[in-house]
């Protein structure tokens, strides 16, 4: 047998693979920081054996509430993705049992989304008459920053910003993205056409590729957690935010979204801009009326379960969300979904996975059209 991690997004640790009912793994920190969680590697040679696979520093990892109820996912070609029932948390380890029915299989955290994936979506965004993509500027490793462009810049239409996978291993926000992207660039949609008549949507698939393409869970290739960094960001240490943020300064914020995924609770929920600073009633209002909106356009989202206020303390302004609405005043919230499942409407097969977080992404466009129709 073998295991392998040497490609887009791979990260583990090989500690012994003498024994198949006693493979000993560790999850891999991320390249410049201590946080662990994420893993996605191939296992090669098992056909018709059962293996048992043992994380051994699971009680370490980030999130470490994240592992009781989670169940890993594994795929033989990459495209579909399954849950493994034999995964369980006992004793501080993570311990995934599988038959494997072919030679050739690939286990992970969640379902991945790869660079290639994000590069192939920009140049569907290009090929569309009502989207281009802008280059805002280069990573920490030189790779690009794009942006894409959903709208004509035309006196009146309202600036709409969406950024996603700040944290690289929460890839069910570039699927969100994706299916986003996929509805708001479809001609025979009316709720597209009629945002795409009203706004302008700047739309960053990926803030950061770096972490993406490296299999880290949370930080860049600076060992910089972005979404910490937003009320000071560094040239050196987080470019990605400062590019993003000194070009919402050119355009402004009507509406804002931070796309995320949360380790622990199983639940899609909405984070407020209730604990921000100086935010105005009015802004609390029009917040309310767009969860509202989201809850009718998508069974998926609930608010009885969500982060507890004042969650992030002294931080609160290093966040995305936070620090736009405190700058701009307008309605500013970040997305989780659960690397688990959904509880309220569980999938066996599948759990919460890439094709549940495209169907979120197309849904939000009901929301952002109310938004838009509410604030004209």
């Amino acid at each position: 047998m073998k295991i392998s991690q040497g490609f887009d997004g791979g990260a583990i640790e090989v500690v012994s693979l003498a024994d198949p009912q006693d493979i000993r793994l560790r999850l891999r920190p991320d390249n410049a920081a201590d946080f662990h969680q994420w893993f996605y590697f191939r296992l090669q040679n098992a056909a018709g054996q059962r293996v048992r696979m043992v994380f051994e520093n699971a009680a370490s990892a980030a999130y470490p509430d994240g592992w009781p109820g989670y169940r890993c996912v594994a795929s033989y070609d990459r495209r579909n993705w399954f849950r493994l029932a034999g995964t369980r948390y006992e004793d501080g380890c993570l311990i995934v049992e599988h038959a494997p029915e072919r030679n050739s299989i690939y286990y992970a955290y969640f379902e991945p989304y790869s660079h290639e994936r994000h590069l192939d979506l920009l140049g569907r965004a290009e090929m569309s008459p009502f989207a281009c993509i802008d280059h805002l500027g280069s990573t920490v490793e030189g790779r690009d920053l794009d942006r894409v462009i959903v709208g004509r810049m035309a006196p009146g239409r309202k600036p709409v910003w969406i950024i996603a996978r700040q944290h690289p291993g929460e890839t069910m926000a570039e699927w969100f993205v994706e299916g986003l992207l996929e509805r708001l660039l479809d001609p025979s949609d009316p709720s597209a056409r009629r945002i795409r008549e009203h706004a302008v949507l700047h739309i960053v698939p990926n803030m950061n590729p770096d972490g993406s393409v490296r299999g880290n869970l949370r930080t860049n290739a600076a060992g910089a957690n972005l979404n910490r960094e937003w009320n000071g960001p560094d040239p050196v240490r987080s470019p990605e935010v400062l590019l993003v943020r000194n070009a919402i300064e050119q355009s402004g914020c009507e509406l804002f979204l931070d796309i995320h995924g949360d380790e622990s609770l199983p639940y899609v929920f909405l984070a407020t801009a209730d604990d921000v600073p100086g935010v105005r009633p009015e802004c609390v209002a029009l917040q309310q009326r767009f969860i509202a909106s989201l809850a009718a356009a998508s069974p998926d989202f609930q608010t009885a379960e969500g982060y507890v206020p004042g969650r992030f303390g002294e931080e609160v302004l290093g966040l995305a969300s936070k620090w736009i609405a405190h700058r701009f005043g307008c309605v500013a919230l970040t997305l989780e979904m659960p690397f688990k499942d959904n509880a309220n409407l569980p999938d066996g097969q599948t759990g919460w996975n890439g094709a549940r977080s495209k169907r979120l992404g197309a849904a939000m466009l009901n929301p952002i059209l109310a938004h838009l129709d509410g604030s004209r």
